[in-house]
């Protein structure tokens, strides 16, 4: 499998794209971001722009429809709808990658910092919203995208968001 050397998220067409070296395109994938549009404010529930790394991983050996609260693991979805457990609005299941801001002013530091904002690119339970804007911030993929993405890239791996 080809190395990940960057990855490139276009909003205004809700698709991920991976890059090699070369910066071409070794896989795609469709995404879902912000239903608030776009913007770097910290409580805007927008998504930001510029380039981010992925700061951390979370969630490696989780089960596909594991639902996460505060980046902690707290069982598969059907088992939680089962038993009534309050669950998020925006539910987070499968990994995230934490994203963390690049450029002082635009994502990272004081109101706009893209890692203290909690944005990750993770799983869905709502996976028939991928390719049109439904998150609250984040970048959504589908479970079994998200999980192919996790196990190829690694922490430090540039990720772009663009208009």
């Amino acid at each position: 499998m080809l190395k990940i050397d960057r990855i490139q998220i276009n909003l205004s067409n809700q698709n991920m794209y991976l890059l090699d070296a070369n910066r071409q395109i070794i896989n795609e994938y469709p995404i879902s971001s912000s239903v608030y549009g776009i913007g770097n404010q910290s409580g805007s529930l927008q998504t930001p722009l510029g380039e981010h790394i992925i700061a951390e991983k979370i969630g490696e050996h989780a089960s596909e429809m594991e639902v996460f609260i505060g980046r902690q693991a707290q069982g598969i979805l059907a088992d939680l709808l089962e038993t009534a457990v309050q669950l998020p609005e925006d539910i987070i299941t499968s990994r995230i990658l934490w994203l963390e801001g690049c450029e002082p002013g635009l994502n990272k530091g004081g109101d706009v910092d893209s890692h203290q904002r909690y944005i990750y690119i993770h799983g869905t339970s709502e996976e028939n919203k991928i390719g049109s804007p439904a998150s609250h911030g984040c970048i959504r993929m589908k479970n079994a995208d998200v999980i192919e993405l996790f196990d190829r890239v690694d922490t430090g791996c540039p990720v772009v968001i663009e208009k």
